[in-house]
């Protein structure tokens, strides 16, 4: 097990997708252009603006490619999207404006992968090679993919080490049939079913079936130590994160009796928590906790960060 720190952790923001993709219809494209704009101006590096998906389904995706022209970019930061599927897709490489990344994904829970995507997770395991192909054809390297419940669902219970290692290999396999070479796996706590410990074991696991990759991880706070969790996985080395501004979202397939799984954990949160641990984000945490009030203020709630209530820390005079 590693358990040194990482000198440098990369974080991509989920909220202005995930967040909005959960809330109500209604928010106008300027609000939300704004908040891209101030998580930008911030510095993270790649933000997460919409997804491509079915407008009479998710209606408060159905202006994504307005949103994505709305936007003031700033340089050297990246604004991609998330689509399901090859109309999402086709959707989203008409935008100019969208970064494209091809990224590809796996279940651990197969009835999951089903209430999700009408699937079995085998099913949607050999429809990658697809992706693979469709990626090719738009000349955009397959370079990342998720692993999605892999720690447990609400459907299933925990996923046990030895289902995600089937599912791992499946992926190592695929990676030698298809010819390519993923760069960043990301293991998903989609519905809020890791603890430290077990971030710590399927990490290790990770690592052992892709020696030289770059572990991610996309972590919910669903039942109150998403952070605990990212710690595990600070002190396993992980320098890749997925988090969003405010802890904006959630999962509405997650079979929860409340009706869905919490956001991701908080960006500035985890920013605050890597710069006490002198871990370097290239964050200014200031800014970024602007950023949150901004989506506190645009959603009309209050939100569940911590830092952005808070604030930073101070000595009262």
């Amino acid at each position: 097990m590693r358990t040194t720190l990482p000198q440098r952790v990369e974080i991509h923001e989920e909220g202005p997708r995930e967040g909005f993709q959960i809330e109500r219809p209604g928010f106008s494209i300027s609000q939300r252009a704004s908040l891209v704009e101030a998580l930008a101006q911030a510095g993270m590096p790649q933000i997460q603006v919409a997804s491509f998906v079915n407008p009479t389904r998710v209606p408060q995706m159905a202006d994504a490619p307005e949103l994505f022209r709305a936007i003031r970019k700033r340089k050297g930061v990246r604004y991609t999207g998330l689509w399901l599927n090859e109309k999402g897709f086709e959707r989203a490489c008409s935008v100019a404006e969208v970064d494209l990344e091809g990224v590809l994904y796996f279940y651990a829970s197969d009835t999951f992968c089903q209430r999700n995507n009408g699937v079995s997770s085998t099913s949607y395991t050999a429809a990658q090679k697809n992706w693979v192909q469709r990626y090719a054809a738009h000349d955009i390297a397959v370079h990342k993919c998720y692993v999605m419940t892999a720690f447990g669902c609400n459907f299933e219970g925990a996923i046990s080490l030895q289902q995600l290692r089937v599912v791992l290999q499946g992926i190592v396999d695929l990676q030698a049939e298809a010819g390519i070479h993923l760069q960043e796996l990301y293991l998903a706590d989609t519905v809020g079913w890791a603890n430290p410990r077990s971030v710590t074991e399927r990490v290790d696991l990770v690592r052992e079936l892709f020696p030289g990759i770059r572990v991610g991880l996309h972590l919910h706070d669903t039942r109150g130590i998403g952070m605990a969790n990212a710690l595990a996985g600070l002190q396993a080395g992980v320098d890749l994160f997925d988090a969003s501004v405010a802890g904006l979202g959630g999962c509405p397939f997650s079979g929860h009796s409340a009706g869905g799984a919490a956001g991701n954990i908080c960006s500035e949160d985890l920013v605050f928590l890597c710069h006490e641990l002198g871990i370097e984000t290239g964050i200014d945490l200031k800014l970024l906790i602007d950023a949150a009030r901004l989506a506190e203020q645009i959603i009309g709630r209050r939100l569940e960060g911590h830092s952005m209530h808070s604030g930073l820390l101070c000595v009262q005079a």
